[in-house]
């Protein structure tokens, strides 16, 4: 029934012609389900208060008698404010419209009105928003994006001539059983009650449910990716020589944590299944994870397949190349590394080396999957800062062989909220400590007017041989800025430290140029290096002891974690100062939290709070879902029994068949998926 009725198309309604579809089209809008489903972005309190119970801020409906004549006067440039003084039972307050003269007409002395604002406790004024028209007095009045393509009240009667047909039937996108199990509404009141709630208490009753509902929803077709991937998808059993691999460990020149043994585990166990592995290995900066891709591809190559490691950026790949070539060399392993700024005759040769298998294990960067690049045997690929590559891009090179296994890496940990939504379909591995001897990073947050402690903390490092990174912020609105920026502190620090050779790296740099700098800063010919964020990841100087951060609150937290990570990478003790000034309230929250918590994963958590869940890793963060209703933050407890309830059906029938409430489900989430596509 519901495809003939909740998902019928809205050409099909009566009375819906061609403008009309046009304006729903706008809005995105093309079926009955579409509608009904497209909650209200708020809801505007028209219920009169008695005055006593406002709070200072708070938004309200406000019924009085106007007891003065209202009168307009300029407030600067084509500014003006009218004003008149409203009495509400033994109270007066005075009450403001900002630009809004053409309000004097509707308003008369002696006459009761009712006007919705924000209330200024403490002066005893209202900062006025509008007149309530008598039809919406104590109600809690719906508002919709509309984006003036249609008026409220003419959106309003279409949804409710919906619910009017008597046709219309509303099937239940959550089974029974479990709608009991959390008191939630059925559909047919959750539509009712999200947009027309009589009460707060309705409207609060029906985002529960309706939260839930999305959530669910999601969880759903997460968890039938994870279903098919797991039982549907054929691996091939890859399975390691424990000799050679067990060797290549003790070889190694220092003991391994117990979370990167655990992990390694657990990346050989899934390689050895007859399924394709799927999995996301996140560690805090500096926690190793190398280690563990170094072994992983070991592993691969024992049981005689190719290895494919994609990078970020050149300077990353090159970083990489190295350090796996002085580790895996030594142990028969041919290891390449393909970039773009390599001459067409170096790609030609690693080309050939990769189609005739004589080359086993290549480490590269967007080179990787252009046309050309083909494999013998190509088993498993590994993903360095995976969120800077788009899906399209890892399948690319996955499907460069046959059943690949995928290991995706992190330095940027996952939030629990967002390895639940995002990163739903992986298995994730965690790395929670830092291999021994190394020490906590000491940090502090500084002004800018205390230069020349943070000068003389510089000097002390320079005068121990130590190097030091000075990072000037990216501004990404502006690269020309941003350049100024970093030219500038260039010079600042050539004038501060003449005694010293100072570097400078930034993104408008070759590739050659930047890979000369680094080389440079490697071999100990730059002291100090003058960088923008090209260095936030993977960059590995040991004698590298001390980073100042100039701006430091034009970052996020994880990424003010990522460029302190540059640091303390070998055995002594290692500093980061954060020079800023914040303005606002929540700069100087990240600041504070920054200087005193060097845990990864606690700052994430604290990043995704201040910053929302969409912009977790600086930029819009692919993959995170966008609900209308739930929050994943605030809701988490509703997220996680969505999910297991997503699992539970899933778990009984995995095919959605055996029931017609699941069959109706079934439906909805082929109609939701086919949205998606779109």
């Amino acid at each position: 029934m519901m495809k003939k009725k909740l998902l019928t198309p809205l050409k099909e309604i009566k009375n819906v012609g061609p403008k009309t579809l046009d304006k729903f089209k706008q809005l995105n809008l093309s079926t009955v389900y579409d509608v009904l489903y497209s909650y209200p972005r708020k809801y505007d309190d028209y219920n009169a208060y008695e005055l006593s119970a406002i709070e200072n801020g708070q938004k309200a409906t406000f019924v009085g008698r106007v007891i003065t004549q209202p009168i307009v006067r300029k407030a600067g440039f084509k500014r003006t404010i009218l004003s008149f003084k409203l009495k509400i039972d033994h109270e007066i307050i005075m009450v403001s419209f900002f630009n809004q003269p053409w309000m004097k007409s509707k308003i008369e002395q002696g006459e009761v009105i009712a006007v919705y604002g924000t209330y200024q406790k403490p002066a005893q004024r209202l900062n006025a928003i509008q007149l309530v028209p008598q039809n919406y007095l104590n109600r809690l009045m719906p508002s919709y994006s509309l984006r003036k393509v249609f008026s409220l009240e003419s959106y309003q009667k279409f949804i409710v001539s919906l619910l009017k047909d008597r046709e219309l039937i509303i099937d239940d996108a959550i089974p029974l059983y479990l709608r009991q199990r959390y008191q939630l509404l059925n559909d047919n009141q959750l539509i009712r009650f999200m947009h027309f709630p009589k009460t707060k208490q309705q409207q609060q009753l029906a985002r529960r449910s309706a939260a839930f509902r999305e959530f669910f929803l999601f969880q759903m077709q997460l968890q039938e990716i994870i279903y098919q991937e797991s039982y549907q998808e054929v691996g091939i059993v890859r399975q390691y020589h424990r000799i050679p691999v067990d060797s290549f460990i003790k070889a190694l020149p220092f003991e391994l944590s117990n979370a990167q043994k655990r992990v390694v585990n657990e990346v050989l166990a899934d390689m050895a299944q007859p399924k394709v592995m799927h999995r996301l290995l996140q560690g805090d900066v500096g926690s190793g994870k190398t280690i563990v891709a170094a072994i992983s591809a070991f592993g691969a190559i024992t049981a005689g397949y190719q290895v494919a490691l994609m990078a970020p950026t050149e300077i990353l790949a090159q970083q990489h190349f190295a350090k796996l070539q002085e580790l895996l060399s030594p142990f028969g392993v041919s290891i390449a590394l393909l970039t773009g700024s390599l001459t067409i005759k170096q790609k030609q040769a690693i080309y050939h080396d990769l189609a005739t298998g004589k080359t086993n294990f290549v480490v590269g960067t967007h080179a990787l999957i252009q046309k050309n690049v083909e494999f013998k045997r190509l088993g498993l690929v590994i993903v360095d800062e995976q969120h800077r590559f788009g899906v399209n891009q890892r399948q690319k090179l996955i499907d460069k062989g046959d059943a690949v296994d995928l290991l995706s890496m992190t330095a940027t940990p996952i939030p629990r909220t967002l390895a639940m939504t995002a990163y739903g379909n992986l298995d994730i591995s965690t790395i929670d400590e830092l291999p021994r001897g190394r020490q906590t990073i000491v940090s502090q947050w500084v002004s800018p007017k205390q230069a020349t402690i943070i000068y003389q903390r510089m000097l002390q490092q320079l005068k121990e041989k130590f190097q030091i990174y000075v990072v000037s912020p990216l501004i990404e609105d502006s690269e020309q800025l941003n350049l100024e920026n970093v030219e500038a502190l260039y010079q600042k620090m050539l004038q501060h430290f003449p005694d010293y050779s100072v570097g400078l790296l930034h993104g408008k740099m070759s590739a050659d140029q930047k890979q000369q700098v680094m080389m440079a800063f490697e071999q100990h010919k730059i002291d100090i290096l003058v960088s923008t964020t090209v260095i936030e990841v993977g960059v590995d100087v040991k004698n590298a002891n001390m980073m100042v951060i100039f701006n430091a609150d034009y970052f996020g937290l994880s990424q003010l974690h990522q460029l302190r990570g540059r640091v303390g990478r070998g055995q002594t003790q290692a500093y980061c100062l954060f020079v800023s000034e914040p303005k606002s309230e929540t700069g100087k929250k990240r600041m504070a939290i920054i200087e005193h918590t060097t845990d990864g994963f606690v700052l994430a958590e604290e990043d995704l709070k201040l910053r929302g869940q969409g912009d977790l890793f600086g930029h819009k963060q692919s993959g995170v879902p966008q609900f209308q209703v739930g929050d994943i933050l605030k809701d988490y407890q509703i997220l996680v029994e969505a999910k297991n309830s997503a699992q539970e059906v899933l778990t009984h029938d995995p095919l959605l068949t055996r029931t017609p409430e699941n069959q109706n489900l079934k439906q909805l989430l082929n109609y939701l998926k086919s949205k998606t596509k779109d």
